[in-house]
């Protein structure tokens, strides 16, 4: 599933410091994806989880991923030399995961989600996300588009998701986790879409996709957004 990581983020401009950790061993282990989806399987707690999970090695593993001293950090490259970053902050009090998109020329690496206990998003539509996952380009933590596909899933949302995101979801969860009922978990998270739920999106008058979102940093009608110039290179970003 991984691959050799040459873009792995030293440093990630106007971010934290780290230091960034490259992990792309957790990406074979079913208990790292059962918590990096937790925010969206809870909606399918019963599919997601199971009779009989392990609770015990969940949290086990979960304590031990937060207490890292390096932050672990899953890098995929975008086309013209973007960068697509997912790093774990593992401050004590102020863990979370964070959704980044940067350029080696920026002076700024841009901020489009963060999955903690103040949930910003969702800023992924669907043409995002399928883009990011099967580009194939190599260099970043993996290049297999399920993969991918679950590492952003937590920043995504919208509403006009096509039909054949079940089928596209249900094989990335039966790949990567082995999941039973895949389809119907597929269908149940796709209904909720997350801790925001799906948003509407929309193209700007200068080109940039936008959207709805109460807690979108991609929505221009809240006072945290993304200023015009900045909403404007994310989507060329994520659209190359």
């Amino acid at each position: 599933m991984t691959n050799d990581v040459d873009l792995h983020p030293a440093r990630i401009p106007s971010y934290h410091d780290g230091p960034f950790g490259q992990r792309p061993e957790l990406l074979d282990e079913r208990l790292f994806w059962m918590g990096h989806l937790y925010s969206w399987g809870s909606g399918g707690a019963g599919l997601f989880f199971g009779p009989g999970y392990a609770w015990a090695d969940h949290r086990a593993y979960w304590q031990r991923l937060w207490q890292r001293a390096d932050w672990p950090a899953f890098t995929i490259p975008l086309a013209a030399g973007h960068r697509f970053h997912v790093v774990y902050r593992t401050v004590p009090e102020e863990a979370g995961v964070d959704y980044l998109v940067n350029h080696p020329s920026w002076t700024r690496a841009e901020l489009v989600a963060r999955d903690d206990g103040h949930f910003m998003g969702p800023g992924l539509s669907w043409p995002d996300l399928v883009a990011a996952a099967d580009n194939g380009l190599s260099g970043g933590t993996t290049t297999d588009p399920h993969a991918r596909l679950l590492l952003l899933l937590p920043a995504f949302g919208d509403w006009a998701a096509p039909k054949e995101a079940v089928d596209r979801l249900a094989a990335a969860l039966s790949t990567c986790l082995g999941m039973q009922h895949a389809e119907s978990l597929a269908t149940s998270m796709l209904e909720k879409q997350g801790l925001t739920g799906p948003v509407r999106w929309a193209t700007a008058e200068d080109g940039a996709r936008i959207n709805d979102g109460r807690y979108s940093f991609r929505n221009p009608a809240n006072d945290f957004a993304l200023p015009g110039e900045r909403l404007a290179r994310v989507s060329a970003a994520l659209a190359m």
